[in-house]
C-alpha cells in the first residue's frame, strides 16, 4: 500500500481541483491553494486537514478510527486523519472540503 504524502499527493491530483500546490508547513510536506493551507503531514500516518468545526465534530463522532484531534486542535478549524485507517475517498473528500474553504473566486469557475 502506498504510504504517507505520496498517497495524499496522488489523491489530491486525482481530485482535479484547480491550484493545489505542494509546499512545506512546519517542516513537513503540505498542500496549499494560492498560498493558503489545505493539509500537511503531521507524521508518517497522520494528515492535518483544514475543516469547518461543525463538520469536524460530526466526522470525528461518525468515524473516530479515521478522524480525530489532539488537544492542540480543539477549537481550531483543522483536524487529523489517520491515513492507515482512511479510504482514498475519505482523503479526497477532506481535501475537497478544505479546498472549498480556501478557494478564491478565480478557482471556483
Amino acid at each position: 500500500m502506498e504510504a504517507g504524502f505520496a498517497r495524499v499527493l496522488r489523491i489530491a491530483r486525482a481530485t482535479g481541483l484547480a491550484g493545489i500546490e505542494e509546499s512545506i508547513s512546519y517542516g513537513t510536506p503540505s498542500l496549499k491553494l494560492a498560498g493558503k493551507f489545505l493539509a500537511r503531514m503531521k507524521d508518517d500516518d497522520t494528515l492535518v486537514v483544514k475543516c469547518p468545526i461543525p463538520e469536524k465534530e460530526m466526522l470525528m463522532a461518525a468515524a473516530p478510527e479515521v478522524f480525530f484531534q489532539t488537544d492542540h486542535y480543539v477549537g481550531y478549524d483543522s483536524f487529523l486523519v489517520r491515513l492507515s485507517a482512511a479510504e482514498d475517498a475519505d482523503i479526497a473528500g477532506r481535501l475537497q472540503a478544505a479546498w472549498g474553504m480556501q478557494a478564491p473566486k478565480k478557482f471556483r469557475k
